[in-house]
């Protein structure tokens, strides 16, 4: 079976509230139903507020661009496929994108 390439993508709410969430600790934060909470046992930092989270608008497009780079390798022969997924971090699931499977495929 050929070997996916999974993105672990972070939603760009989740990401604006990141920052929020390193001030008040710096341990690692859970995510519920709810959304994200924090362990609350700081010391935090607010150098947060100065990271540029890189969250993308539209992951499907994203990773489609970027099965489109690895294809367009010249070190990546034409007989090997190249798949591209969305990982979804609250099932843990990875989800193909069509598209990226159509542009990664074998010629």
């Amino acid at each position: 079976m050929p070997t996916a390439i999974p993105y672990d993508l972070i939603s760009r709410r989740a990401a604006l509230r990141s920052d929020s969430l390193l001030a008040s600790s710096l341990k690692t934060a859970t995510l519920d139903q709810s959304g994200w909470r924090d362990s609350g046992q700081g010391p935090g930092s607010t150098e947060g507020n100065f990271i540029n989270w890189l969250t993308f608008a539209d992951n499907a497009k994203s990773v489609v661009e970027d099965v489109m780079r690895i294809r367009h390798r010249p070190l990546v022969p034409d007989d090997i496929p190249i798949y591209g997924h969305i990982y979804e971090v609250k099932s843990g699931r990875l989800v193909e994108v069509p598209e990226a499977t159509t542009a990664g495929k074998a010629r």
